[in-house]
């Protein structure tokens, strides 16, 4: 399908609402069910928040974001950034694991993109970027 869309955003926490508003009206092009909706938002938020936090240390940096439909009914969601990068992917991905030495944060950003997108790819290297790539089929389909 060729409704591609990419934004870029300053990673900074007050762009957390507006990346999930962009991501509920891309994906609202499929008439998702409002708990799909809702799903799609909150693991976009996580993966933004993860670049703002982790990635650039809150400090800003470019979070890089494309939106693009593989099927009719399946979109595919890529949050970016240049940050710090990961340097063990699967521990990071482990529930209840933070970087956060305040314990602000509570670990669970991952296991929540896991459980609320189908497929979730996490590529990165260390001093060069994080990319989280997810996949969400959607239950019905009626736009497009």
């Amino acid at each position: 399908m060729g409704k591609e869309l990419k934004v870029q955003l300053e990673g900074i926490l007050e762009n957390q609402g507006l990346a999930r508003a962009i991501a509920a009206a891309y994906v609202s092009q499929a008439d998702p069910t409002v708990e799909e909706l809702t799903e799609v938002k909150t693991a976009v938020s996580e993966a933004f928040s993860n670049a703002a936090i982790h990635g650039y240390g809150m400090k800003g940096g470019t979070v890089n974001m494309e939106f693009a439909f593989t099927s009719k009914d399946t979109v595919m969601i890529k949050i970016m950034d240049k940050g710090v990068g990961i340097e063990n992917i699967a521990m990071a991905m482990e529930p209840l694991y933070t970087t956060d030495t305040g314990q602000n944060r509570s670990g669970m950003g991952f296991t929540v993109m896991e459980s609320f997108m189908d497929r979730i790819k996490v590529d990165s290297k260390p001093g060069e970027g994080t990319a989280v790539t997810m996949i969400k089929k959607l239950d019905t389909y009626y736009g497009i």
